[in-house]
């Protein structure tokens, strides 16, 4: 028996080793893992145009059909049971989907569930919602937008997971709930985040858009002007970074927290805060800032959250200037917080990335196509109404002799068929004038019924011009989505601000300032050195093999502007680096200004003020050059990092800093090699300008090296002068003695 079963556990042993080496990772992704991913791409985490996930949809259409849109309040508990039906989810999953869709948690613009109780609220973390015995919920007004028409074949209905009842693909939504209402949501290798917009606005956008197609993003942004959120706070305006939002559905904005000042009782007031942030997170950050002694100015921070809303309350200190310090919680708390857009939407099953405008014009497509189904189901039973009364009418001829075949018939199965033959009618009106009550036979009776054909034929006629005509569908459309704004539309909660650049920019300490010399080598090392320590020194010290670029007399409130190869610019202030001796090796500057792995810079120049008459000159390996005011690298705010401080068209020789006019000496490849006048290139006035062309070349030489001002060599350079440009270049004496290039 043992030597039996030791053997069945060798070849299953066998078995299975040979199973695994025979399994190809790539087959067993495709098999387990894809399925997994795309279920939870498009049955969990992405909305669809409705502008709902599943859970969301089952969860609505769960209380619809549980006649919540009329009837009174239920118990959560019941709700979450009843979803079960479509949803077969755990009760908590359930109800945490319910809770956010409440009035109570205060996360839409317009709720959809109308509740009772605690369920939380949006804006904290830590406060928790009541169990679901507690609650009670009911649908809100406004879902009477979304279930419309769904009764009349608007929309798909498919089976639910046990093939026990129907459920709908889509919501048929009246207004474009996509931008309505935010969503947020991470899938596998794809995540969804749609900021709310305000419902009048959008409704306005959409019938733009309806009467013309065409309408240009610039036009959309003057009637949908930003987000708005049901937290209210103010939004950072910048127009040119909410028009790429609006076109490509991706970018960031920036959200400030809204506050007043009680200057009797010496506190600040926060009363709105950025949606992406908590107040937990905030008192936390604050707490830890007092902690470490930035904000002696705080006495006291609390929150302060009662049955009137959100309020978080700051004690300082008397005389303390509440702007000022509220400017320094905007840069080092989330009171100041972005939220960042990422417009994945579900079309026809497909995750797709949206902008605004693309959004809409799919939910315009989807709604006509819903309006249309639902006209069409109207158009039927019109119809057959019409049907039936034509019916009623041939017996007003002789109501007699219907009656006559009614009470001569010996059998019931025999009425329907002997009426069709008396009448000349087909079965379906038979039946019905077979049912029609004894009392409703007579010429009165029939009369005021066929009265309602020529309505009828009216009303068909119209709803079949509609349906074959886009146009008119439209403007059905159009008319709800008016209706809608007039009933629903509410002011803009979020505020729109514009700040300047001053306003953005943290004030600036008080530096020390001395004279100093600062140090670039070619390798990238950087010194900072005092003028007194440089008069001692005997010499630089420098990496083997490297050698100094720029050597610059300067101050330390100066600000240092490093041009790199890889066409950027990066700033810093002088007094962001510590003194070092001469003898020092000093700082590799890449780590220190965050540069790409590659990158390396070619010029540093030190600024007290950008100069609008001083240059930068660029040369260029093509053999072109261009002069750019200095005034164009300079910035109000703090930025670290200028993208495309020139052309990256043809890589950088040399870049030169000219305060007034001076010599350049440009060789090629070919050792030929032309002397200008730096006042001959010609000065752009934006910063990604090629430039013209200064020295002529043929095709595959290059410039390899510019000298200038004193660096030239006058004997190598004299037969070099050229007047004008571009210009030829003459053969340089290669005997004469080379000076280092730049």
């Amino acid at each position: 028996m043992a030597r039996k079963k030791k053997e069945t556990i060798k070849e299953f042993e066998a078995t299975t080793v040979a199973e695994i080496k025979d399994q190809h990772i790539t087959d067993t992704i495709e098999k387990n893992y894809m399925p997994y991913a795309m279920s939870v791409i498009v049955s969990r985490a992405i909305p669809e145009i409705d502008g709902f996930k599943p859970s969301h949809r089952k969860l609505l259409y769960t209380m619809y059909k549980m006649g919540l849109l009329t009837g009174a309040r239920t118990k959560s508990a019941n709700v979450v049971g009843q979803t079960m039906r479509l949803n077969p989810h755990g009760d908590m999953a359930i109800y945490e989907t319910l809770v956010r869709l409440t009035r109570g948690n205060e996360a839409l613009l317009h709720p959809f569930v109308d509740s009772k109780g605690s369920f939380g609220k949006q804006y904290s973390r830590d406060m928790a919602f009541a169990a679901p015995r507690y609650t009670e919920v009911k649908l809100d007004k406004i879902c009477a937008e979304l279930f419309g028409g769904i009764d009349k074949d608007a929309v798909d209905m498919i089976p639910n997971y046990d093939n026990t009842m129907m459920e709908p693909t889509l919501l048929p939504t009246s207004f474009p709930n996509i931008l309505v209402s935010p969503n947020m949501g991470i899938a596998v290798g794809l995540q969804s985040q749609i900021c709310s917009f305000n419902l009048g606005e959008i409704c306005d956008g959409t019938i733009a858009l309806l009467k013309n197609p065409k309408t240009t993003t610039d036009k959309l942004l003057d009637i949908i002007k930003a987000p708005d959120f049901a937290g209210g706070a103010n939004l950072i305006y910048d127009r040119e970074q909410m028009k790429q939002i609006y076109e490509t559905g991706n970018g960031t904005f920036k959200m400030r927290a809204r506050y007043n000042f009680d200057k009797q009782r010496s506190m600040i007031e926060i009363t709105q805060i950025p949606y992406s942030t908590s107040i937990e997170m905030i008192i936390n950050k604050i707490t830890e800032l007092i902690k470490q002694g930035k904000f002696r100015e705080i006495s006291d921070i609390r929150d302060e959250i009662d049955l009137s809303g959100f309020k978080l309350t700051i004690d300082v200190k008397r005389g303390t200037d509440p702007d000022a310090l509220m400017a320094k919680l905007f840069r080092q708390t989330t009171l100041e917080d972005s939220f960042g857009c990422n417009f994945n939407v579900l079309i026809n099953g497909s995750p797709r990335q949206l902008g605004v405008k693309d959004i809409l014009a799919e939910w315009i497509s989807f709604r006509i196509g819903c309006v249309r189904r639902e006209l069409t189901y109207e158009l039927g039973k019109k119809k057959d109404k019409l049907h039936l009364l034509r019916g009623l009418g041939k017996i007003l001829i002789d109501i007699d002799k219907a009656i006559k075949i009614v009470r001569e018939t010996e059998r019931e199965a025999d009425v329907v068929p002997r009426l069709m033959a008396g009448f000349s009618i087909d079965e379906i009106q038979a039946e019905y004038i077979a049912e029609i009550k004894l009392r409703h036979l007579n010429r009165e009776y029939i009369i005021e019924r066929i009265k309602e054909i020529e309505a009828l034929q009216k009303e068909i006629e119209n709803l079949e011009a509609i349906i074959a005509d886009d146009i008119k569908i439209k403007g059905v459309i159009a008319a709800q989505l008016q209706a809608i704004k007039q009933k629903y539309g509410k002011p803009r909660k979020t505020q729109l601000i514009t700040l300047t650049e001053e306003d953005i920019a943290p004030k600036e300490e008080t530096v020390e300032n001395y004279p100093i010399v600062v140090v670039l080598s070619k390798e990238g090392y950087f010194k900072k050195i005092t003028k007194q320590s440089i008069m001692r020194a005997d010499e630089q010290k420098l990496k083997d093999g490297d050698e100094i670029a720029n050597t610059e007399e300067t101050e330390n409130i100066a600000e240092l502007i490093f041009f790199t190869d890889k066409a950027q610019a990066y700033k810093c202030k002088a007094a962001d680096f510590a003194p070092v001796k001469a003898s020092s090796l000093g700082e590799f500057i890449a780590p220190k200004l965050s540069f790409a792995d590659d990158e390396r810079p070619v010029m540093m120049k030190a600024l007290t003020r950008y100069d609008p008459n001083d240059n930068f000159i660029f040369i260029f390996e093509n053999g072109k050059g261009v002069r750019i005011s200095a005034s164009a690298y300079e910035t109000k705010s703090n930025r670290k990092k200028l993208t495309g401080a020139f052309s990256d068209t043809s890589p950088i020789v040399a870049v030169i800093y000219e305060h007034k006019p001076l010599d350049i000496f440009i060789e090629n490849s070919l050792g030929k090699g032309i002397l200008l006048k730096s006042s001959m290139i010609p000065i752009k006035s934006t910063r990604s300008s090629q430039g013209v062309t200064l020295f002529t070349m043929k095709a595959g030489v290059k410039v390899t090296k510019v000298t200038f001002g004193e660096g030239i060599d006058p004997e190598r350079s004299s037969r070099c002068r050229k007047h004008k440009i571009p210009a030829t270049g003459v053969t340089i004496d290669t005997n004469t003695s080379e000076q280092l290039s730049f």
